[in-house]
């Protein structure tokens, strides 16, 4: 994997996640991890001894966040951008995790197979959020793979099926109204659904959803509590929301 540029270059910024647990490395002008990205890692409950794989990686930003709250279990992240691929590889190493977590180029839009790997026990993904070019304006070109899924969603969730073994959880966090449609595009292999709605303040539509699926999974479906991140009163984050993004919390299942 090719090394990227040398610390003191501008166009990288380096961040701290997790309180300062974790540092990440990251593209000025590219998709840079945020709190969809932080709420992923926060729901990630694999137990000691699973393997997770998270689909379009980026940077890291998730995965070594989930990793660093999960020091038992073990991680793939699966990412097609070479720049990025090599920039979490990098991350990786900064945070002396190589000995748990890997980092695989490849597509999500070309079969699991392909990849070599066992299905794994836990899958997750922040998928890219549109997947038509005519729906918004054009994105800058260091942002375009992050937010424009050339497969379309249907691509990434049947990748993450075939990722995880039966039994094995799905978990993905994507606009809320697309909801109905990661229902329908998991249901025929996947059930036991938890749906946690997430609101910028208590006030207003749910913008995100974390979703959850047991692959043949057959319980009910169980709408949670949600999270809300701001308060009306000026503070930056709900006191809720500050212990999970410092990792003092997780985003918990039932």
């Amino acid at each position: 994997m090719e090394p990227v540029s040398d610390l003191t270059d501008p166009a990288f910024s380096e961040d701290r996640l997790l309180g300062g647990r974790v540092l990440l490395r990251q593209g000025v002008r590219g998709y840079r991890a945020g709190m969809d990205a932080a709420l992923l890692a926060a729901s990630c409950d694999a137990p000691d001894g699973a393997r997770v794989l998270e689909a379009g990686c980026g940077a890291g930003g998730a995965l070594l966040a989930a990793a660093t709250r999960r020091p038992g279990a073990s991680f793939v992240g699966v990412e097609r951008d070479a720049a990025a691929a090599a920039l979490a590889h990098q991350n990786v190493q900064a945070n002396g995790l190589q000995d748990r977590v890997e980092i695989v180029e490849a597509d999500v839009a070309l079969p699991f197979k392909r990849l070599a790997l066992q299905p794994f026990d836990a899958v997750m993904a922040n998928p890219p959020f549109f997947d038509d070019p005519g729906a918004l304006r054009a994105p800058t070109p260091e942002k375009l793979g992050a937010w424009m899924a050339d497969g379309g969603l249907a691509a990434w969730i049947g990748f993450l099926l075939k990722a995880v073994r039966e039994g094995g959880s799905i978990t993905v966090i994507h606009r809320a109204d697309r909801l109905a449609d990661i229902l329908a595009l998991l249901a025929p292999k996947a059930g036991s659904f938890q749906i946690r709605p997430i609101h910028s303040h208590a006030d207003a539509p749910a913008k995100r959803v974390l979703v959850r699926a047991l692959k043949t999974g057959k319980a009910p479906l169980q709408l949670l509590p949600p999270l809300v991140l701001h308060p009306r009163d000026g503070a930056k984050h709900t006191n809720e929301a500050e212990t999970i993004l410092r990792g003092e919390a997780a985003l918990g299942w039932l």
